[in-house]
């Protein structure tokens, strides 16, 4: 029998989206499946980001996209990220022709559109060519109505009160 891959975003201002998609990579690697695991716009080399790690050594393919994000790092040009987000997508691409993955996920690959890094037209393209068997989730905040309309599951994580209204700083191990 055919796997059916179905489409899942998870979007809003809330926490929790990264947290959703690692934890879904993790179930299905304990199940045997073959994960691929992307991130846009994050900088494990400056963060950490320890669930990349932990992915890893489950099993994971890990792979790190524009790295960064020009909003949080002014050093970072953004026409050198308006340039590596699609051919962020066409690597991908080009990984799915010669590899089966049971699940991809694109972590904040939502950002990419919403900060136009990436035309939303090559994003649809991107989801209406994946394997049919290959389960795809999409993270990241201001998901559109034409990605949403895609998705078989869309979950949007609300923010009603965070430690940051405080003023308090992102802690390694909790949002990183």
């Amino acid at each position: 029998m055919k796997k059916l891959g179905l489409i899942h975003i998870y979007t809003g201002d809330g926490k929790g989206k990264t947290t959703a998609a690692v934890g879904l990579a993790t179930r299905a690697l304990g199940s045997g499946f073959k994960v691929c695991y992307c991130s846009f716009h994050k900088d494990p080399a400056k963060y950490g980001y320890a669930e990349m790690e932990s992915l890893k050594k489950l099993g994971a393919t890990v792979l790190n996209f524009a790295i960064g994000h020009p909003h949080l790092d002014k050093s970072i040009d953004e026409e050198q990220i308006k340039k590596e987000v699609p051919e962020a997508i066409q690597t991908l691409r080009n990984k799915l022709a010669e590899e089966s993955f049971d699940l991809l996920i694109m972590d904040e690959i939502l950002i990419s559109v919403r900060d136009r890094y990436l035309d939303e037209s090559i994003l649809l393209d991107f989801i209406k060519d994946k394997p049919q068997d290959t389960e795809l989730v999409l993270t990241g905040r201001a998901a559109t109505e034409n990605v949403m309309a895609l998705a078989d599951y869309v979950t949007f994580c609300k923010k009603l009160k965070h430690p940051y209204d405080r003023k308090i700083r992102s802690r390694k191990g909790i949002e990183y």
